[in-house]
């Protein structure tokens, strides 16, 4: 169980220490994240799977409100890892109370499904929103496509949760 908060708390820090860096995120995107969870979760996609859009969700969810802290003048010292933290913990908090996290036969590499696909899903949504700003900065700082912060952190996601289904099927 120690190795297991060890591994997120270690996996929620990359991810905390790389949302200064990944820029605003628009509600369009949230909008986007929170369809593919939603749809995952009614089609009874497997908990890793629909993790990683609740890892991508609140990735997101915490860009967005430190930007408009920000915005708002309401910045305040360690609101980079206080926000982000308290997603984290707003979310996965009742899931375990509601032993929906922790149950042992629930399970891969010896972490929790959510756990794991919600750390994930974390990384992977900070990769695609880095691979946009790359894709951005190649093009003299102008986007290649009409929705291009949205659609490249989708597909990235939409990709490495297609891969995770081929691979537990």
């Amino acid at each position: 169980m120690k190795k297991r908060f060890l591994l997120l708390g270690g996996l929620l820090f990359l991810g905390i220490t790389s949302a200064s860096i990944a820029k605003a995120i628009c509600p369009v995107c949230i909008v986007a994240v929170s369809g593919g969870l939603g749809l995952s979760r009614f089609l009874g996609v497997d908990d890793i799977i629909s993790s990683i859009w609740i890892g991508a969700l609140l990735a997101s969810s915490s860009i967005w409100t430190l930007t408009w802290l920000k915005l708002k003048n309401w910045d305040f010292k360690y609101s980079k890892f206080v926000v982000p933290i308290a997603f984290y913990l707003l979310t996965l908090v009742p899931l375990y109370y509601a032993e929906i996290i922790g149950h042992p036969l629930n399970k891969i590499f010896g972490i929790d499904r959510i756990i794991f696909g919600t750390a994930l899903g974390t990384v992977v949504f900070l990769v695609g929103v880095r691979f946009h700003n790359f894709l951005k900065e190649k093009n003299q700082g102008r986007q290649f496509f009409s929705y291009q912060k949205v659609v490249v952190p989708f597909l990235t996601l939409l990709a490495v949760s297609l891969l995770i289904f081929f691979l537990l099927r």
